[in-house]
């Protein structure tokens, strides 16, 4: 049974890979063959509690700006969990998928809104070969100095309304 499933698996990357399914860097040149990788944020220095407090206090401002009850999840470079917090009235459901989004946004090293619109559009994506990945508006990479240093994920409001307060917290980062 396990060696089906991986079968299934490997032969699924292959797909995708073959039918050039997966987002690439630039255009591809006159061979077929993109030049770099898409997405290839090098990890920096994870984020500091100190940094993960601020860039959380940043969304939670913008959300309460616009009465928008969220759980907002700042992780470090491997999507670990740094800080929390669980607005008055926020649905409980937001507390895991919050987490999720930012975790997805740090190990995948780009806004989880990329997934969303891979499905949406009916592309083949690396979402459907990984079970914790979050296709969904609401995660953001925390850039630094050209690295990641981690990440921010929102949950409660509507995909946009995620995105737009983890990009609040976000624009903290330099």
């Amino acid at each position: 049974m396990i060696k089906m499933v991986l079968t299934s698996v490997v032969a699924g990357m292959i797909f995708l890979i073959s039918t050039g399914a997966v987002a690439q860097a630039t255009p591809p040149a006159a061979g077929g063959t993109a030049d770099g990788i898409a997405f290839d944020t090098p990890y920096g220095t994870s984020i500091s509690l100190e940094a993960a407090k601020k860039v959380l206090a940043a969304a939670e401002a913008e959300a309460s700006k616009h009465r928008w009850k969220l759980c907002i999840a700042v992780v470090d470079t491997n999507g670990d969990l740094v800080h929390f917090s669980r607005m008055e009235g926020a649905q409980i459901a937001s507390v895991g998928i919050s987490q999720a989004k930012a975790r997805t946004s740090a190990r995948y090293r780009r806004e989880t809104r990329v997934f969303y619109n891979a499905i949406e559009t009916g592309r083949a994506s690396v979402a459907t070969l990984d079970p914790t990945l979050v296709a969904s508006p609401g995660g953001y990479p925390l850039i630094e100095g050209g690295k990641l240093i981690g990440a921010i994920g929102c949950s409660g409001g509507t995909g946009d309304q995620d995105a737009a307060a983890c990009k609040a917290g976000a624009d903290l980062i330099k």
